[in-house]
C-alpha cells in the first residue's frame, strides 16, 4: 500500500493501517518503512474480531506456499523487522466509502495473501453507487 499511496490519494482515498503490535512497534514500522499514512494499533484484536478476520496457526504460517512467497518478497527487499503482538493474526483490506458502505473486501487466506493493488485501485476508481 505504501508504494501505491500517491495513486490511492489521487483517487480521493486515504489508507489507514491497523496493526497488531504495540505503539512502539507501530512507530518503528512507520519510521523504518517510511509509511505515509495513519497506522493504528488493535491491541486487543477488537477490530480484527469485528471484521471477522481470523488468525492462523504457527504451523500454517510455514507451508510450501507461504515459504515461497516469503522468499520472493524478501528478494524484493521486504522484511518483517519485528513481529507484532499477535503474529498469527491474518490481515485484510477493506474500502469503506465516506457513507460507511463497504466497497471492497479482501480477507487474507494465509500470511502471504494480500489484496492485489490493481484490484484495490480498480475498486477505488469505480463510481460510488
Amino acid at each position: 500500500m505504501r508504494d501505491a499511496d500517491d495513486e490511492i490519494r489521487a483517487l480521493g482515498a486515504h489508507v489507514v493501517a491497523i496493526g497488531t503490535g504495540d505503539v512502539r512497534y507501530a512507530a518503528a514500522f512507520v519510521r523504518d518503512e517510511l509509511i505515509p499514512y495513519t497506522v493504528l494499533v488493535d491491541d486487543n484484536a477488537a477490530a480484527a474480531h469485528a471484521a471477522q478476520v481470523r488468525s492462523t496457526s504457527f504451523i500454517a504460517m510455514f507451508t510450501p506456499r507461504t515459504w515461497k512467497a516469503t522468499r520472493e518478497t524478501s528478494k524484493r527487499g521486504f522484511h518483517v523487522h519485528k513481529a507484532g503482538k499477535r503474529v498469527t493474526q491474518l490481515g485484510a483490506t477493506f474500502i469503506i466509502d465516506p457513507g460507511g458502505s463497504l466497497r471492497y473486501e479482501h480477507i487474507d487466506a494465509d500470511s502471504t495473501d494480500h489484496a492485489p493493488i490493481p484490484a484495490v485501485l480498480g475498486a477505488l476508481a469505480q463510481p460510488r453507487a
